[in-house]
């Protein structure tokens, strides 16, 4: 009740102190705009708002454009944002999407395009013209803003109508012809950071994306709507591909909306995998490549890594072109795309509103001509942007020749185009999955791999890497598909979720060198790791080659583009309000004043039992239930003595890393509570310096030495360095001179080693390890069992979270068993891996196992083809004679059954049973 209290004395403070915001709500008129009638007649109109700032006075205008698969009110939040930094802002559903009429043409410029236009002079005569500001007569102060379909559209209409004075174009492509069968070989090496290659070859269909934003809006009802939208102004790909909206197949001859000529051409290229001449004559007439050179306004690129539908070559291919023709031109590559969001977001959207308000309201803040996002590293969770130093986007690059294995290897592309490696998940990020693995791309024979010697010093890139491949093939056609690796330790990771598909045609036989631009991005490669090339024939988000070939493959060259650069201020930084720097300042003292006495508070909940003074750790009741309901851990109690190693098993999702974060006093758990050497614990708690932990992986200064980060540790803790036993817990590493590298150069073993020491500085009484050997190979862990039981054996306690159940087995000296979040069972791993009534027989065969059965007080459990567990109160000498007798060919007995055995039954009985008794348990246990 008291920090209920003071909670909600602090809330009112907050309240009394913090500005009382005036309201000004914006104004919004409906427009139905009729515009070009479909081809065989049908009348069009779309539905349009025009959103206008509270008050007085004209405004400039910015037209804003959705995505493929949304509408007006999937921009609607933006417009809102827009329209409060003293805009009017006009939103419409494209044709095609939404409640507008007609059909998709997918940014056809005598449809889409024309559209706009139409929008636009509609606007003008609309009861909103008096709050728009004009430059002339029919000239409005106007900017186009979209995103993917609708960034596209934006660069169109900017070439096209000379009423709009600057553009800003997000995640889109340049040519949709490239970007949807891409080639990365060209007949010259790209003179870029990222420069979109060119050849007289057509690369394969990106099949997966084919089906997702194309054919995903086949069927579709014409009141199809979507609420989501990209942080940056508008994209709406990811959010279409769930939306079903009551599909009816047969509808328009099974292409729904869609326009369908174009639906037909691009069902035969999904079909085929290879595109019509009709079909790329269309994709290129309904790209911005066509009319770029008509587009004079200054134009905002932004363009995300993190996507596999339109790359960062589609933004360089326009901000070349524009920049070649004196178009002012400014660039910005985001970490997020069609595949994720940016973790820049507030950030990416700042720079956008930055921009219309210098171009449309002369506001002095300007935008850098190209920012990039650098990777993210482990610890972080938003990326660092790092502004050009240079002047000029296009000469920004340096580059450098970079030594890479140079040997020849022969890779089969299989019949049928099976098995394909698994290289790309697209969409990975926003469906909550995993990247494929290493193993899943680089199948055996199927792939070939080629590295550079490991970097000195930390290596960064920036662009397209460059590279002079050599292909000898069986066929006229080779089709490979190239992507990036970081090797840290003999363990390849996917540097980005990019791959480059290059189809070379020739003579067969005939060794033909194609210049190769690899994906751009920016990537990270740190002291001591090394770059792999990835070659494989096949990939299974393209449309791959059926016929059976062999390529001989080889890289004659790579090169690196680097981009000098100074990290960007943070978005924000700059002049402020000093008043409002004082009230923040005022809240924020009251906010740390109060939460140093809950903190007090809470500590003295309860009074430190003496009775429990040298019982190491005492859990009691523990319960914590998520928010969304689920009960992660339920009335959970158990306790571990001195001298002992307790293994805390259980399958995932059982409760055991949430438990040990209570006992941690890491959250607060619903009910219960736990004891360490008999005090109470709480965040913050002074008994908790007595504990070494390691739970949810270590976390390190990638920057620092091991042996640094170390030192930095154990000095946040303010105790003597005398007192840490440094050279203990480095022994425990076993790092050797690495100890002394840069802890961004370890590997996930050597990091997992490092935080285990880290845990064991100072030698804490009670020593808790979370999934400790992960990361570890099994030498190493081999090497843990002794450390653990001498550690355990100097009068310490260690609890060890974990799921390799034989080495918890050879380790541990008690167990505790979870399951839905209850504790199953808890005991000594002897007494629960051996019995007197238990007996182990090796056969040679289940021959006369049905025999056996028969025995009057004999149950049997068959382990496996060899192994039988007996249960029976007879003596051991008589259940082998029985056993004999009954025809089985006995060739081993033994008391002793392996852990997994009784784990294993243990939770298939708990599973079946919530409430499962001690006898209950004595019988699984000795089953």
């Amino acid at each position: 009740m008291r920090i209920r209290s003071a909670l909600l004395v602090l809330l009112a403070v907050i309240a009394f102190l913090a500005p009382v915001p005036v309201a000004r709500a914006a104004t919004s008129v409906d427009l139905s705009v009729p515009v070009r009638a479909e081809p065989d007649g049908s009348s069009v109109a779309l539905d349009t708002t025009v959103f206008l700032p509270a008050g007085s006075g004209s405004h400039p205008m910015v037209l804003l454009a959705h995505g493929f698969g949304g509408s007006k009110e999937s921009v609607e939040p933006q417009a809102r944002s827009l329209v409060a930094d003293g805009f009017v802002v006009v939103t419409y559903s494209a044709r095609g999407f939404g409640s507008s009429g007609g059909n998709i043409h997918l940014d056809d410029p005598d449809y889409e395009v024309a559209d706009a236009r139409a929008v636009i002079s509609a606007v003008l005569v609309s009861s909103a013209a008096p709050r728009i500001r004009m430059d002339a007569p029919g000239d409005p102060r106007l900017a186009v803003v979209g995103g993917s379909y609708g960034g596209a559209l934006a660069l169109m209409l900017a070439a096209t109508d000379p009423r709009v004075d600057t553009v800003v174009a997000s995640i889109t492509w340049n040519d949709l012809a490239q970007s949807f069968f891409p080639q990365h070989a060209g007949t010259s090496t790209p003179t870029s950071p990222a420069a979109l290659p060119s050849g007289g070859v057509t690369g394969p269909l990106k099949q997966q994306w084919a089906s997702l934003f194309f054919l995903g809006q086949v069927g579709r009802s014409a009141t199809a709507t979507s609420s989501s939208a990209d942080p940056v102004f508008g994209d709406d790909e990811n959010s279409s591909l769930t939306v079903t909206d009551n599909p009816d197949p047969s509808a328009a001859g099974g292409c729904g909306r869609f326009d369908p000529t174009i639906c037909e051409q691009f069902l035969q290229a999904s079909q085929t995998g290879s595109p019509s001449a009709a079909l790329l004559t269309m994709l290129r007439a309904h790209s911005p490549a066509a009319f770029l050179s008509r587009l004079k306004v200054p134009t905002f690129l932004v363009q995300g890594m993190n996507d596999t539908l339109f790359g960062l070559d589609q933004a360089d291919a326009t901000a070349r072109t524009l920049t070649a023709q004196g178009t002012p031109v400014a660039v910005r590559w985001m970490d997020g795309g069609h595949d994720g969001t940016s973790s820049t977001a507030d950030a990416d959207d700042a720079a956008v509103r930055t921009w219309l308000r210098h171009e449309l309201l002369g506001d002095a803040a300007t935008v850098p001509s190209f920012v990039f996002a650098d990777p993210l590293s482990r610890r972080q969770s938003t990326a660092t942007l790092q502004r050009a130093s240079g002047t000029s986007y296009v000469t920004d690059a340096t580059w450098r020749n970079q030594p890479i294995d140079q040997a020849t290897e022969t890779i089969v592309s299989p019949p049928g185009g099976l098995p394909a490696s698994n290289t790309l998940l697209p969409q990975a990020a926003s469906l909550g999955a995993s990247l494929p693995t290493y193993a899943l791309a680089a199948l055996p024979g199927l792939s070939a791999a080629y590295d550079t010697p490991a970097f000195g010093t930390q290596t960064t890139v920036v662009g397209a890497p460059r590279l002079k491949l050599r292909v000898r093939s069986t066929g006229p056609v080779s089709t490979l598909f190239l992507s990036v690796w970081t090797v840290n330790d003999g363990t390849a990771t996917l540097a980005r979720s990019l791959v480059a598909p290059v189809r070379v045609s020739g003579t067969p036989g005939q060794t033909r060198t194609v210049d190769v631009a690899l994906p751009a991005a920016t990537w990270s490669f740190p002291a001591g790791t090394s770059l792999r090339i990835l070659v494989t024939p096949t990939d299974s988000t393209f449309a791959n080659s059926t016929a059976a070939r062999a390529d001989s493959v080889s890289i004659a060259q790579l090169q690196l583009p680097q981009v000098s650069s100074v990290p960007l201020p943070a978005a924000g930084a700059g002049s402020r309000d000093w008043e409002s720097i004082g009230v923040g300042a005022a809240v924020l003292a009251l906010l740390v004043a109060f939460g140093l006495w809950a903190w007090r508070a809470r500590r003295t909940v309860a009074a430190p039992e003496a009775g429990l003074a040298d019982v190491p750790l005492v859990v009691s009741g523990l319960t914590q239930t998520f928010k969304d309901g689920h009960r992660a851990v339920d009335d959970v109690s158990w306790r571990a003595e001195s001298g002992q190693i307790v293994g805390l098993l259980g399958p995932n999702g059982a409760g055991k890393t949430t438990t040990l974060r209570m006992v941690l006093g890491l959250i607060r758990p619903d009910a219960g509570e736990t004891r360490i050497l008999g005090d109470h614990v709480v965040p913050g708690a002074s008994v908790l310096s007595r504990v070494g932990a390691l739970v949810e992986g270590p976390g390190f200064l990638p920057h620092l030495s091991g042996r640094a980060n170390l030192r930095a540790y154990w000095a946040a803790t303010g105790r003597p360095d005398e007192e840490a036993h440094y050279e203990e817990a480095l022994s425990v590493a076993a790092l050797g001179d690495a100890v002394d590298r840069p802890v961004r150069s370890y590997s996930q073993g050597m990091r997992q080693r490092l935080g285990i020491a880290q845990a064991m500085l100072g030698l804490p009484e009670v020593l808790i390890l979370d999934e400790p050997t992960n990361g570890l190979d099994p030498p190493q862990i081999a090497a843990m069992r002794p450390i653990l039981r001498e550690y355990a054996a100097g009068g310490r306690t260690v609890i060890v979270s974990s799921h390799l159940l034989a080495e918890v087995e050879q380790t541990c000296t008690h167990i505790v068993v979870m399951n839905a979040g209850r504790v199953v069972t808890t005991g000594p791993v002897a007494e629960l891996v051996a019995g007197s009534d238990t007996t182990v027989l090796e056969v040679s065969s289940l021959d006369g196992l049905a025999q056996l059965r028969t025995v009057p007080g004999i149950e049997v459990s068959v382990v496996s083809d060899t192994e039988v567990v007996v249960t029976s109160s007879l003596p051991r000498a008589s259940v082998v004679a029985a056993a004999v007798g009954a025809g089985m060919a006995v060739t081993g007995v033994s008391s002793r059954k392996h852990l997994e055995e009784v784990f294993l039954g243990m939770i298939a009985a708990s599973g079946a049973s919530s409430d499962v008794s001690p006898d209950a348990l004595r019988r699984i246990r000795d089953r």
